[in-house]
């Protein structure tokens, strides 16, 4: 399932995270612990979880699976990739959706590890996510740099996930909330 879809299912629900943002957390749980339970993450991004049909849930669960599992698998960079509007959406929305993710991944990564002190590379990449997410999303007539600019953090936000993902251990016990 692509972008509009998700962004479609969760606008539909009236959920308490956008599509992007959403991701964001998912990849955020996963990357500390990679047996995140999906539950957990549903129940953080939509208000009464236990409600909803699974004609709605289901392809929500697929994607964290499928998120998951490109994560486990310890796929290089091109294999994972960040849920966003198309390239063809204009620049604002997708700099705000890229601006979201980076809310959401923080927001993810800080529900299964609040932690001041990160290792190694790790707070240097934390504090770079935390400086995207100030990023000035009033793009009304981007350019060509402007687009390159974008991509260029959306590239640097795979590397970026993998080396958190690689710092943490399978088998760190998940606190639940």
């Amino acid at each position: 399932m692509g972008y509009q879809s998700i962004s479609e299912i969760l606008i539909s629900l009236d959920a308490d995270f956008e599509a992007a943002e959403a991701h964001g957390v998912a990849v955020g749980m996963l990357s500390i612990a990679i047996q995140a339970d999906a539950d957990n993450w549903l129940q953080l991004i939509l208000s009464d979880y236990a409600d909803i049909p699974a004609q709605y849930t289901e392809p929500l669960l697929d994607l964290f699976e499928k998120t998951r599992k490109v994560l486990a698998n310890g796929l290089d960079e091109f294999g994972f990739d960040l849920l966003l509007p198309d390239d063809d959406e204009p620049l604002a929305e997708q700099s705000e959706a890229l601006r979201a993710w980076c809310l959401g991944f923080l927001f993810g990564v800080g529900y299964l590890r609040s932690q001041v002190a990160w290792p190694g590379e790790v707070a240097e990449i934390m504090q770079d996510i935390v400086e995207i997410t100030k990023l000035d999303t009033n793009i009304e007539n981007g350019d060509d740099e402007d687009a390159n600019a974008l991509m260029e953090l959306r590239e640097y936000l795979r590397t970026a996930v993998l080396t958190v993902k690689d710092y943490f251990p399978e088998t760190l016990p998940v606190q639940s909330h």
